[in-house]
């Protein structure tokens, strides 16, 4: 079905990501997940063609289109080569929305150059070991000591937070017994800082190449001037992003679901089993007839809503409907392809094994399908 989400400057900008990931990427992406992350040298290429500062305003280096839809393309075209650029990801559409909205003039002028660039990398601390997806149960605390907070606590699952030169770290700055939600705080750590450490890289199923990390702070003294927005309101902040947090989940799922059902159709029209195509049975033709009937109305339900969060009204409930049926619908698309490989698709060498693995944690991070369950209960007031 036509799509009637995009301009002709999306389009020109899908060709110069498409060249990107062909030619920059694929022939690469082995080594990278080998090595547990997308190489230094990766951002500054991606900074220097104009890819990272897109929604950065023009006067640090940036192109100033504050347009949610050229972060879809970068992933549209990522998983169209069958790679998962989820650092990358993790930066421009979790990451960079709080520098936009919460950074001061002077905070700008330090910080914004360098992510335009690509020589400045992000991470976002909110996960700890105890705590996920009730933030308001964050123990990671902040004391102020004059123009400082001494800041201590232990973060996981920090994606990025291998190379991150700038950590936004969720800190209790201050605790109200009757408000779980009230005095949290964003903390802009920096790269060497004393007391700031970086645990073990964790071993992780899937998107290999996307480091997660374990991190530690223990007496940091993180000076006032690198608070993001204001003392006690870090709530409030990340529930205004959780939207788009959960819309970048979603936008990964449905093109890595779709890229299942194209490269599944291209080996079954290979493949022959007794003598003929495993295309032409019967139970494969309905197999992958009914998945791209899913991944289309998975399509239509998320260009909506991309449109909805483009022009600032798409509510929490609705990306928690959008998050929970694009990450469901990912994992039986990829999992119905899979089948029609036989064998195969149980072997690395082949992408639909990669895509597998790589499903499984869409269902959980940015919110689990239980907690969007929940979220979408309530706003049917139940």
């Amino acid at each position: 079905m036509r799509r009637n989400l995009f301009t002709a400057d999306h389009e020109a900008f899908r060709e110069l990501v498409r060249d990107v990931v062909a030619k920059e990427v694929v022939p690469h992406y082995a080594a990278w997940e080998e090595a547990g992350r997308l190489p230094r040298a990766f951002f500054e290429r991606l900074g220097s063609l104009g890819l990272l500062g897109v929604a950065i305003p023009e006067r640090y280096g940036g192109g100033g289109q504050r347009d949610y839809r050229y972060n879809v393309v970068l992933q549209e075209e990522a998983a169209r080569g069958l790679v998962t650029l989820g650092t990358v990801r993790t930066q421009l559409d979790v990451v960079l929305p709080y520098f936009l909205a919460y950074a001061d003039d002077g905070q700008r002028e330090r910080w914004f150059p360098g992510l335009a660039s690509g020589r400045l990398l992000t991470a976002i601390a909110m996960t700890e070991p105890g705590t996920g997806s009730d933030l308001a149960g964050i123990r990671t605390s902040a004391v102020r000591d004059g123009d400082c907070y001494v800041l201590g606590g232990a973060k996981t699952f920090i994606t990025g937070g291998l190379l991150a030169d700038l950590v936004i770290v969720v800190a209790r700055t201050c605790t109200d017994p009757d408000d779980r939600r009230a005095g949290l705080t964003l903390l802009v750590v920096e790269d060497g800082m004393p007391g700031f450490t970086r645990g073990r890289a964790l071993d992780k199923m899937g998107i290999k190449a996307q480091d997660t990390v374990e991190l530690s702070f223990d007496g940091v003294r993180v000076p006032v001037a690198n608070r993001l927005g204001e003392e006690g309101r870090a709530f409030e902040y990340l529930g205004h992003n959780l939207p788009q947090e959960r819309m970048t989940v979603a936008v990964g799922s449905v093109a890595q679901a779709r890229a299942a059902l194209d490269t599944t159709i291209a080996y079954v029209k290979e493949r022959r089993v007794f003598g003929r195509p495993v295309a032409s049975f019967q139970n494969t033709k309905f197999e992958l007839a009914a998945v791209a009937a899913e991944v289309e109305a998975a399509q239509s339900m998320l260009d909506r809503a991309v449109l909805e969060l483009v022009e600032g009204r798409l509510s929490g409930a609705d990306a928690a409907k959008v998050k929970l049926f694009c990450t469901e619908t990912q994992a039986r698309a990829v999992d119905r392809c899979l089948q029609l490989f036989g064998g195969y698709g149980y072997m690395l060498e082949y992408p639909i094994a990669r895509l597998y693995a790589d499903a499984r944690i869409t269902r959980i991070y940015a919110g689990t399908s239980e907690v969007m369950k929940v979220i979408i209960a309530k706003s049917l007031g139940l």
